[in-house]
């Protein structure tokens, strides 16, 4: 009896973090294999040490809540992987299975369970489930199996998972503003829980994807993206914040929809509208001053408006004594860029120089706001490259429903379309008319028109160039203009090929195997989240853009380029996006509009944005000082 008890005894240890009795498994029992965190499947490194951190390869993070709060919070909760000092003095004893498995077990079941599912929507259900539980085993999976799961997350998948938004609907994740917060925008921005925002993506549903309105139900598009920042870019996930504004939705399936999580009312217009975006942004502006605000599928009729004038007049900030933020429109800068960067890259793979995009003709079918903004990005290159104003004008068609943009529409052009009016083209004109007359090296389609290019357009393109750029960039899948299959079989294979969304490899009647590239946008919007976040950068310029082209044109590897690429392979993103930070920091340090770094701070660049990417990685928890 006394032998038994002295060592119940030595086992009864006062917890130096708790102040609580507790029993402490041994170093031997936890760590050599004796113990119930041992057998098949915990083939772990992490270690249970006695001491509550006692050679842990990270400092510990305090936090205020404990017991089942921790497992009930995505950010803390580690599921089965909580070592056994932890789930002592986090008051987790008891609320967890005894056998630990950690985060390489975790991972292995979760893929498992994927593989499982019947589809992808499924699939992103399940990643939402997970993300919800334990957020630090989402991105770790993420970060490790992006090229299997970033189309799960975000693009293709993403589309259908937002036509079902309120069927799937489990817990809100997200800031929801509507119209009826107007006048209260502040003080519901000041209840959301973390202090530090660094990347914000807001929607207001009204253009998502190729799907039209989806009002509320948009709200999956600004969660996939942030998952890819964080991810893609080491934007730490509690320093994120997804955003719809739902301002109403014209879609009439929706408004009888019963399951819609929405406002059920038309959309806002006019100034009630504009006031509503203002009043938010000045929110954001008030608790988040130096945040990086990405604004996600507006519809063209309000997405330049809201980009211009928050971007170029800075929010009137000299007349009303407002800081201006940092904004950026992927759809519009974004596609752009990365667009630009697939140019380069495949004029490098033709053999060519990317200063040879002065010499290219482009088509473009889709008059949009990605659709310009991809036009602009190009012509500002083009621009750099030497050519004139009217030079460089001179290289594009731009076509939309109604025929290519002409001078006698100008009364119906925005400011943007109106740049590239020709007076050369006919009105009506067919997209196979404009390509016979205009005899383009590069067509593209940013028109959300599935099969717009047919084989006559594309064999046309081919009589008048070689190796001529095939770039159906619309995306879901069902809205690209033509597949890869067909362009490749269209061209004897011998395009450059580039989509909006993924497409499998193709295999030539040669033999020959090439991988089409998809143009996403994440080979730059989350560097350039990166360099705004660390950085603290005033604005997003073109120059920025331009060179954050370039970079992801340099990141391409000698076998990427051989397998018919004009991107780098997806699983390189982490390295892409650290690239295009350095990029775009460079030349915003350079520029005089980063609030944080000087100059003297440029050479050590890469070292300093690197050390700030986010690692998702278990840290070991503590009770914060006044819980003790």
């Amino acid at each position: 009896v006394k032998m038994l008890t002295a060592r119940r005894l030595a086992g009864l240890l006062i917890c130096k973090n708790t102040a609580q009795p507790c029993f402490a498994w041994s170093r031997h029992m936890a760590d050599a294999g004796t113990g119930p965190g041992t057998g098949p499947g915990h083939e772990e490194s992490e270690k249970s040490p006695i001491h509550p951190w006692s050679g842990a390869t990270l400092p510990p993070v305090r936090v205020r809540v404990s017991g089942a709060g921790i497992l009930q919070n995505p950010l803390y909760n580690k599921g089965t992987a909580f070592i056994y000092p932890e789930r002592d003095r986090l008051g987790l004893r008891g609320l967890l299975p005894p056998r630990r498995l950690g985060m390489t077990v975790q991972k292995r079941k979760v893929l498992e369970r994927l593989r499982r599912l019947p589809s992808d929507i499924d699939r992103n259900s399940y990643l939402a489930e997970v993300c919800d539980n334990n957020e630090t085993l989402f991105y770790a999976l993420l970060v490790e199996n992006m090229e299997y799961l970033a189309p799960i997350v975000y693009t293709p998948t993403v589309g259908q998972a937002c036509q079902e938004f309120g069927y799937r609907f489990r817990r809100p994740r997200g800031m929801y503003l509507s119209a009826l917060d107007k006048g209260h925008m502040h003080s519901c921005i000041g209840n959301w829980p973390q202090r530090d925002v660094q990347v914000i993506v807001v929607t207001d549903g009204s253009r998502i994807l190729g799907l039209g309105d989806l009002g509320a139900y948009g709200m999956g598009i600004p969660i996939g993206k942030l998952a890819l920042y964080c991810a893609a870019g080491g934007i730490a996930p509690h320093r994120v914040m997804p955003v719809c504004l739902d301002a109403g939705t014209n879609n009439e399936k929706l408004l009888k929809d019963p399951f819609y999580i929405g406002l059920v009312q038309k959309r806002l217009r006019g100034d009630a509208y504009f006031e509503l975006v203002d009043e938010f942004l000045d929110a954001i502006r008030n608790r988040f001053p130096d945040a990086f605000v990405q604004f996600e599928d507006f519809s063209s009729d309000v997405a330049m408006d809201i980009l211009r004038y928050y971007r170029e007049d800075l929010c009137g900030s000299k007349k009303r004594g407002r800081q201006p933020l940092c904004v950026f429109n992927d759809d519009i800068q974004g596609t752009g860029a990365v667009t630009l960067a697939g140019l380069f890259s495949g004029l490098i793979n033709r053999g060519l120089t990317p200063e040879s995009l002065k010499d290219q003709r482009f088509v473009i079918a889709g008059a949009g706001s990605a659709g310009t903004g991809v036009a602009t990005a190009i012509l500002q290159g083009i621009m750099k490259q030497g050519l004139t104003y009217g030079e460089a004008v001179s290289k594009f068609v731009v076509v939309d429903k109604d025929g290519p943009l002409t001078v006698d529409r100008l009364g119906k052009l925005t400011k943007e379309q109106s740049v590239f009016a020709r007076d050369d083209m006919a009105l009506g004109m067919t997209l196979l008319d404009v390509v016979k007359q205009f005899k383009p090296t590069i067509l593209m389609g940013l028109s959300a028109v599935g099969g717009l290019f047919t084989e006559e357009i594309v064999r046309e393109v081919k009589v008048h160039c070689p190796q001529p750029f095939i770039f159906p960039l619309s995306n879901p899948t069902a809205n690209a203009e033509c597949s890869a299959e067909d362009a490749y079989r269209w061209t004897e294979g011998e395009c450059i090929f580039a989509s909006g969304s993924p497409f499998a490899p193709v295999t030539l009647p040669s033999g020959r195997i090439l991988y089409p590239s998809q143009c996403n946008n994440m080979f730059i919007f989350p560097g350039i989240g990166l360099a705004a976040s660390v950085l603290k950068l005033k604005q997003i310029t073109d120059d920025m853009l331009y060179e954050a082209s370039v970079a992801v044109a340099k990141s391409l590897t000698d076998d990427d380029r051989k397998a018919g690429r004009v991107y780098p392979h997806v699983n390189d993103i982490r390295h892409v996006s650290l690239n295009v930070a350095v990029a775009v920091g460079k030349k915003g340090i350079e520029s005089g509009l980063s609030k944080a770094y000087d100059s003297t701070d440029i050479p050590h660049l890469e070292e300093i944005l690197s050390s700030k990417m986010y690692n998702p990685t278990y840290v070991p928890l503590i009770k914060n000082a006044d819980q003790q």
